[in-house]
């Protein structure tokens, strides 16, 4: 089966939560199991990724450090940030889902630079580095979007990527981002754009769609 992605929204959740569901649903997949797109939203919460380095948590105060089998270092989530599961087959689109990969992580980065760029934001990649940086002005080098995916040796996908829109971003100053020491953080509305939440969760999940359909 074949064809766009299901888009689910589930509201504010608790990181565990979106955890264990990913995980169950992905447990439990067969050939007919539609790939999903879940939208989420996190009360604050560092997430470590499966071999994360524990001392990039600097001073959590008294946010919850969760440990995860994703890919990368730590990371923030928070109110205001968007954040896009992607519970994907790779196999139904190539045979060969290790090859495939990359072309996946580029096609998740590459929808937020065109949601950026709706707003009128240009992002950016870096190399050997995951996710989206600010390509110009004073916040050029802050990074604006992370990602971070578990690719099972079937070629089933889940956690995703996390886009800052309107944020705290104190405690992105509590750990080094991805690994990172002084990396700064920025979001949406520090950049002057003011857009409500749920029109970005919609404008990078159909950005996502567009380019993840079979």
């Amino acid at each position: 089966m074949e064809g766009s992605p299901v888009l689910v929204h589930r509201g504010r959740e608790p990181y565990q939560a979106s955890f264990d569901a990913m995980r169950a649903y992905t447990d439990a997949r067969t050939a007919a199991t539609p790939d999903q797109l879940w939208i989420v939203e996190h009360p604050p919460v560092y997430t470590l990724g499966l071999a994360a380095d524990p001392s990039h948590v600097l001073n959590p105060h008294d946010i919850p450090v969760i440990q995860t089998d994703r890919g990368g270092e730590v990371t923030y989530h928070g109110p205001g940030q968007v954040v896009i599961y992607l519970l994907m087959d790779l196999k139904r689109r190539q045979r060969d889902a290790r090859l495939f990969a990359r072309e996946f992580v580029w096609n998740i980065e590459q929808s937020v630079v065109e949601t950026l760029a709706a707003y009128n934001l240009a992002g950016e990649r870096r190399a050997g580095a995951p996710g989206i940086y600010i390509a110009d002005g004073d916040w050029r080098g802050a990074k604006i979007a992370a990602l971070g995916l578990k690719i099972r040796g079937n070629g089933c996908t889940y956690h995703g990527v996390s886009l800052n829109v309107s944020m705290d971003l104190a405690p992105f100053g509590w750990i080094n981002p991805c690994g990172y020491a002084g990396l700064a953080t920025v979001d949406m509305q520090t950049l002057g754009v003011t857009a409500p939440l749920a029109q970005v969760q919609q404008a990078l999940a159909r950005q996502l769609i567009d380019r993840l359909k079979g």
